[in-house]
């Protein structure tokens, strides 16, 4: 079915895919229903019913993935997308003066509506047609911006602390970035051990991912996590008496189906999307729609020519069910409960473990489906050892930009504005629309505009309207 020895993979090492995809993805299992419902302040019913939406609508997305494309790129509710749409909910609430859990039922539909727009594009090919425009060395640049989004996650905003001091402090800016350590040791207060026992873990981790890659060890990357994460259990109890198994001991493990009936399950508020005003909601549908597929097209072409899926043109194969399932996943997000689904750049770390197949992706949407069962074990993985995984995968990405004509100020001028667009912006799609601009404006002013593809003109037009005028 998965087509393995056409792909060179064995079933082993796809299912070792799928889990390395998924222990670094896990954290979107909780993170993103506290960031839905303010970190439980609009009450438990409705962090449950986004919780087990989160599950099942990545798992939905990812059995597509898996039985229409047959590629190993995992999917979830998107990071960007999630918060945009915690911020649209609490517009709602303003301008209608609903409360917050229907706002959140009326903006549902708005989630709906992106993804049916995007099964009629997909299935019409015209979302395969957008993919086409992005111009080559746009195209080449995608996985090294990747990368770096990658390794400024690993360094910085995967591996945070709180303490008595507040926080969240970042590995990077407060620990790396402060002039000393006694600066940072007076700044963090109590949580500047257990920041210091985090990059260590987080640098132990991938220097045994690297070592073990040396030695040709197919399950590399999943070892190397591992072992950072026993280091820092280990640490964890012995120096700082933190015990991250006593949560286990208190655990729900039944999934909570009745209060996501009562709050998330097909509770769609037409009534109150009507009341937003119809020039905000299409304006807010096309903000989703522009976000979503460039995020989407970044992560599968970026991911795609990391691990050799893509042609001489720079276009990967099944690109069609690849884009459907995505569309599919949002949809069954929006019936379950739950923001855009999207594909996730964590993709890349099952790539990296030799992923090729949709095998993988049916994986890592098995454990997440079991995730209503396990959650709190997904819940103790140390964010140092995800942060392993994604170091190493990020260094492994910039490799691509070996493929961009750095003698081609066409392609040069894209691709560096879009390496240094897309860790500051957060946004893969953000970032493609500044190389789009940037190529198109350069194609023009240097007497070359035939060059640019009629359909490249239409989507900078469309980020410069996104960029520049307010809505």
């Amino acid at each position: 079915m998965f087509k393995l020895e056409q792909n060179k993979t064995t079933v082993k090492t796809e299912i070792l895919a799928g889990l390395t995809t998924f222990m670094t993805m896990a954290y979107i299992i909780a993170l993103n229903p506290n960031l839905l419902t303010g970190f439980g302040a609009e009450g438990q019913q409705l962090w449950n019913g986004v919780f087990l939406a989160t599950c099942i609508a990545s798992a939905v997305g990812m059995f597509v993935m898996a039985f229409c494309a047959n590629k190993p790129f995992a999917m979830a509710p998107g990071m960007g997308l999630n918060s945009f749409f915690a911020v649209v909910v609490g517009q709602i609430v303003g301008l209608t003066g609903m409360t917050y859990l229907e706002s959140f039922q009326a903006a549902l539909v708005i989630i709906l509506v992106e993804g049916v727009i995007f099964i009629i594009l997909s299935l019409f090919g015209i979302r395969e047609k957008i993919v086409e425009a992005i111009p080559l060395g746009v195209r080449f640049g995608i996985a090294p911006a990747i990368g770096i989004m990658l390794l400024n996650i690993g360094l910085g905003s995967n591996c945070q602390i709180f303490s008595d001091k507040g926080g969240p402090f970042f590995a990077m800016r407060d620990f790396f970035g402060s002039l000393t350590a006694g600066y940072a040791k007076e700044t963090m207060g109590t949580g500047f051990g257990p920041m210091v026992l985090s990059v260590a873990t987080m640098f132990i981790g991938l220097f045994v991912i690297i070592y073990l890659n040396h030695k040709k060890v197919k399950a590399s990357v999943i070892l190397g996590m591992l072992v950072a994460s026993i280091i820092n259990w280990v640490c964890n109890i012995a120096i700082f008496h933190n015990n991250p198994f006593e949560s286990l001991k208190t655990a729900s493990w039944l999934p909570p189906f009745k209060d996501m009936a009562a709050t998330t399950l097909f509770k769609f508020n037409f009534t109150g999307f009507a009341q937003i005003g119809w020039a905000t909601v299409i304006t807010l549908i096309i903000t989703f729609c522009i976000i979503d597929m460039f995020d989407t097209i970044g992560t599968l072409v970026g991911t795609a020519s990391r691990a050799g899926m893509v042609d001489e043109k720079g276009n990967m194969p099944n690109m069609k069910e690849a884009l459907l399932a995505d569309a599919v996943g949002t949809v069954a997000g929006a019936c379950t409960g739950t923001s855009t689904v999207t594909t996730f750049i964590e993709s890349a770390s099952g790539v990296e473990a030799g992923g090729r197949t949709g095998l993988t992706a049916l994986t890592t949407g098995i454990v997440f489906l079991a995730c209503m069962f396990i959650s709190p074990i997904a819940a103790i993985i140390p964010s140092a050892a995800t942060s392993s995984a994604l170091i190493y995968v990020g260094i492994l990405m910039l490799s691509g930009l070996k493929k961009v004509d750095f003698e081609d100020l066409s392609q040069a001028a894209p691709v560096a504005l879009m390496l240094i667009a897309m860790p500051i912006s957060s946004s893969i799609g953000h970032a493609i629309g500044i190389g789009l601009i940037t190529y198109t404006v350069i194609k023009v002013l240097t007497g070359k505009a035939k060059e640019v593809h009629w359909l490249t003109y239409i989507l900078s037009v469309l980020f410069l309207v996104k960029f520049f005028i307010p809505m």
